[in-house]
């Protein structure tokens, strides 16, 4: 469902996933998946080594048209505390707006934007920049593909909200460990 109907068409690591379900016809009119960010850097980089274990990122919502204004929203509040990490990081696209609402609504902090890179995109091969890198350094990457297979293009930057799934002291001590300023979400607009 995530393939065909999310904007990007493409799958992406699922560790765990709900479903938003009409109640009068069973049908799915909802999904929100997470999983275990592909990058290292990005697990170590939102709370340090100690807790990259800990993150799972929110990395595909899509509700049907049908459902009423919130839906989204809907799904991802009543979600997020049910998943087996205590840190959830988002990421979106700054050019795809819609998907900012949603999460501010269901209590995720906005961190801010994240840095210009380039990603490596290989000849014939699909997938994320990470597990095509299999963590070689560029050089190496270009050794390993062929540098005729190798371009570097410029990734789009994207608005990075985190949710920390826990209570009290040990969610103060989650705030206390990221990495990242929270920033007020007025600033995004």
């Amino acid at each position: 469902m995530v393939v065909t109907h999310h904007h990007l068409h493409t799958k992406c690591p699922c560790s765990e996933a709900f479903g938003l379900f009409e109640r009068s016809t069973d049908k799915c009119v909802g999904v929100v998946t997470y999983g275990v960010p592909h990058s290292p850097t990005l697990r170590r980089g939102i709370c340090g080594k100690e807790e990259e274990h800990n993150v799972y990122e929110l990395n595909r919502v899509w509700v049907d048209s049908s459902v009423p204004a919130g839906g989204e929203a809907y799904l991802i509040a009543n979600t997020v505390r049910r998943v087996k990490r205590q840190i959830i990081v988002s990421y979106v696209d700054t050019s795809y707006r819609d998907g900012v609402a949603p999460l501010q609504v269901a209590g995720f902090y906005y961190t801010g934007v994240t840095g210009k890179h380039t990603s490596p995109v290989v000849k014939g091969r699909t997938g994320h920049h990470a597990s095509l890198a299999h963590g070689l350094p560029k050089s190496e990457f270009i050794d390993f593909y062929g540098e005729d297979n190798v371009t570097f293009v410029q990734r789009s930057r994207k608005h990075r909200f985190v949710f920390f799934n826990a209570k009290t002291r040990r969610l103060k001590a989650l705030r206390d460990k990221l990495r990242y300023p929270i920033i007020r979400a007025s600033v995004i607009y």
